[in-house]
């Protein structure tokens, strides 16, 4: 018998499906981004506020999940008191929480906006993950679709702060009550409907894909694919899809709306609603946001069983090559809209409320393919250098780093336990250090310090060939006095941003 004990089974580090990590950069970018939307917000007098990741369960709204199957769609968990609680599946549900339960203490219009992470239990795929920011505006307390306009100009107004130039994007403007309209204008009122509607719905979301005539068959019988798989239609007659395809149509608005009331004329909301686009058509072409900026278009239906009447969503308009390598348009990258049934659950009174969502890791692939991200560069620390391990000589390298850093320099002593000078300067390359800091005992007793201009020195390393091109170089590597150290570091790295913006 083998008395040896088996060796502990070392434990697989791995990244959880459907999760990333961050690196520096991403971060940087994420933040350079989300600094710029939020200049945009406050700016429209908006105000942060912050509700936690864990809500409970039964707040969710629309996306509550299956009493006995609490985890389809969302992360949930049971309390010590038996109560389900979930991460937050959006912005939107917290933030409505968070109005129902402080309505006494708030003033109305309640203006805010917040970024943060949304959790969602799916499949995760290319491009899904299970976890991704939003970035979020809402204005709870106001009917008047005047609030619904000022959405979409901020909306576009962010667009145009993050560099994406007018004709790169658009915010597209629809209504839930003028598509109701339509829909009960063809038969299909009423909730014994509801099914026939949610597929009209699905077909006429297809457009941007498979175009009009694509919709209208799946409007009608059904569709086939290239690979011969069939998709059932939505099954309407005629007459009932050519009037959705004419609402879906609609490419100059102002030029069809009398078209459109009268299709709607008689329905319960239709002609309310095309009243409501109407009139967030006036107020933005007023504020000199033309259709190249806001455009009423009735093919939106984002997310349309969420919102009870104006829905945007802005759209990035620029080709990109997809995973098959085709060029395609970027698309949405953000929307909202109007959603007056949600604060009310908890109020048994109706609270209007209006509100956009950014999706900011989609955004942010937008903007570096837009070569927007990253533009302002962070400059790797210097590094101090350890040449004497001494107490005394610890801390005047010490010294050195802090008195570097309360000038806002970036500067880091060196921790490793490399003691070859060579090994921790091949350190500050790999850091991309600028430059590095050395005093060995003789500079000490010397009261001087060293400043190698690690950049510089790379450069003449490759260039130079003799010694006349030696001499009439940059000095790659200076000594100055200790109390000199700080001016002279800033000359050295105003000299490196000057060559980098020359090159």
């Amino acid at each position: 018998m083998n008395d040896k004990k088996k060796k502990p089974q070392k434990l697989r580090a791995r990244l959880p499906r459907g999760f990333v990590d961050r690196a520096a950069a991403d971060i940087r970018a994420v933040d350079e981004m989300t600094a710029k939307i939020r200049e945009v917000y406050e700016r429209y007098g908006f105000d942060p506020v912050e509700t936690p990741l864990f809500e409970y369960t039964d707040a969710l709204g629309k996306f509550l999940p299956d009493a006995d199957r609490p985890n389809e769609g969302v992360f949930s968990l049971q309390d010590d008191d038996e109560q389900w609680m979930s991460l937050r599946y959006d912005l939107t549900a917290p933030l409505a929480r968070h109005v129902a339960e402080n309505f006494n203490d708030i003033q109305l219009p309640y203006r805010t906006y917040r970024a943060g992470y949304v959790f969602r239990n799916e499949k995760p795929g290319p491009g899904r993950f299970r976890q991704f920011m939003q970035f979020d505006a809402d204005t709870v307390g106001a009917a008047g679709v005047q609030a619904d306009a000022e959405m979409c100009m901020m909306m576009a107004d962010t667009m145009e702060a993050l560099g994406i130039k007018r004709g790169d994007y658009v915010i597209r403007v629809n209504n839930r009550k003028v598509l109701d309209g339509v829909l009960e204008a063809i038969g299909l009122g009423g909730e014994e409907n509801a099914g026939a509607r949610l597929n009209v719905l699905r077909a006429i979301d297809k457009l941007d894909k498979f175009g009009p005539e694509g919709v209208k068959l799946l409007l009608g019988p059904g569709r086939k694919d290239e690979s011969g798989d069939f998709t059932k239609g939505a099954g309407l007659n005629e007459e009932q899809i050519a009037k959705v395809l004419f609402f879906i149509g609609i490419t100059d608005y102002a030029a069809s709306a009398a078209d459109l009331a009268s299709l709607v004329a008689g329905t319960s909301k239709g002609a309310e609603g095309v009243e409501e686009l109407n009139l967030i058509g006036s107020l933005v072409t007023s504020a000199g946001y033309g259709p190249d900026r806001i455009k009423i278009d009735p093919s939106v239906v984002r997310g349309l069983e969420y919102y009870t009447g104006p829905v945007f969503e802005a759209e990035l308009q620029f080709a990109v090559t997809n995973e098959k390598g085709e060029k395609v348009v970027f698309g949405s990258v953000g929307g909202g809209g109007r959603y007056d049934g949600l604060v009310s659950r908890f109020m048994g009174q109706p609270v209007p409320a209006t509100g956009i969502s950014i999706g900011v890791s989609r955004l942010m692939t937008a903007l570096k393919n837009l070569g927007k991200l990253g533009m302002e560069e962070v400059i790797a620390p210097v590094v101090v250098c350890v040449m004497d391990r001494d107490t005394e000589s610890l801390g005047k390298y010490q010294q050195f780093t802090q008195t570097l850093r309360h000038a806002g320099i970036r500067a880091e002593m060196y921790q490793g336990n490399k003691k070859n000078f060579g090994d921790q300067l091949k350190y500050a390359d790999r850091r991309g250090s600028p430059l590095a800091i050395i005093q060995g005992s003789s500079e000490r007793e010397a009261g001087e310090v060293q400043i190698k201009d690690l950049i510089e020195g790379k450069r003449l390393s490759g260039e130079i060939e003799d010694n006349t091109a030696w001499r009439e170089a940059r000095v790659a590597q200076v000594s100055v006095p200790e109390a000199d150290l700080v001016a002279k570091v800033r000359e050295m790295l105003a000299a490196q941003a000057e060559d980098r913006v020359r090159g």
